[in-house]
C-alpha cells in the first residue's frame, strides 16, 4: 500500500477547468526513504519501514546509527511501518515521492487532531445545558451521573468532563487534486486532521473502489 509521510502546510482553494472552486489542503509530503524491509521468513510478516525528515548525526543514538547503517539508509527523524500487499516489493534506500501518486485517486490521510485541553461535558460531548433564567443555579453543570443509594458510584466510561482532542484521526477517501513534484507538494480536497505543521500519513484509500 503506497504510503508517504508529510506535514500539513495549510488550506487554500483552486479552480477547476469548469470554473468551480475546490477547497484544498496543501501537504508537504516526502521524500521518504525505505529504512528497513521485513519479510515473512525473518519477521513473520511482510512490511517496510519508511523514514521522513533528515536528522543530524549528533542527534542519532548508537542503536539507531547501527539500524540505518545496516540498511544503508540516511538517518531520519520520523519512522513508520507499512504492511505490504501481496506482490508489492521495495528495496532498502528506495525513495518515495509525491510523483508516485496519481492525481484523481482517493487517499486516506491520518493525523493527530488539535488538542483542546480539559473541557466540560457540553463542549466535549454536545450535551444540553440547564435553564439560563434567574434563580436556576444549574446553567452548565452536569446532570445526574448515578443513583445515590445503589450503586453509589459513577460507572466507568460515563461521558463527563475531561481531555478533549489530540486523537489519531483518519479522513477516508479524500481526492488528490494536484501534485507539484518540484516542491514536494500534494493538494487534497477538503480538510485533514491536525494543526499547521502537524505530521500526516498519506496513503491510497483502502475502501476507494476506483483505486483497484
Amino acid at each position: 500500500m503506497l504510503t508517504i509521510l508529510g506535514r500539513k502546510v495549510g488550506m487554500t482553494q483552486v479552480f477547476t477547468e469548469a470554473g468551480a472552486v475546490v477547497p484544498v489542503t496543501v501537504i508537504e509530503a516526502g521524500p521518504v526513504v525505505v529504512t528497513q524491509i521485513k519479510t515473512e521468513e525473518t519477521d513473520g510478516y511482510n512490511a517496510v519501514q519508511i523514514g521522513f525528515e533528515d536528522l543530524k548525526e549528533q542527534k542519532v543514538n548508537k542503536p539507531m546509527k547501527g539500524h540505518f547503517a545496516k540498511w544503508n539508509a540516511p538517518a531520519k527523524k520520523h519512522l513508520a511501518e507499512i504492511r505490504l500487499d501481496e506482490g508489492e516489493s521495495y528495496e532498502a534506500g528506495q525513495v518515495i515521492t509525491v510523483a508516485d501518486f496519481e492525481v484523481g485517486k482517493k487517499l486516506d490521510v491520518t493525523g493527530t487532531s488539535k488538542g483542546k485541553g480539559t473541557q466540560g461535558h457540553i463542549k466535549r460531548w454536545g450535551q444540553a445545558r440547564g435553564p439560563m433564567s434567574h434563580g436556576s443555579k444549574h446553567h452548565r453543570l452536569a446532570g445526574g451521573l448515578a443513583a445515590g443509594t445503589y450503586p453509589s458510584r459513577v460507572f466507568k466510561g460515563n461521558k463527563a468532563m475531561g481531555r478533549m482532542g489530540r486523537d489519531t484521526v483518519t479522513m477516508q477517501n479524500i481526492e488528490l487534486v494536484k501534485v507539484i513534484p518540484e516542491r514536494n507538494l500534494m493538494l487534497v480536497k477538503g480538510a485533514v486532521p491536525g494543526p499547521r505543521g502537524g505530521l500526516l500519513r498519506v496513503r491510497y484509500a483502502i475502501k476507494g473502489q476506483d483505486n483497484k
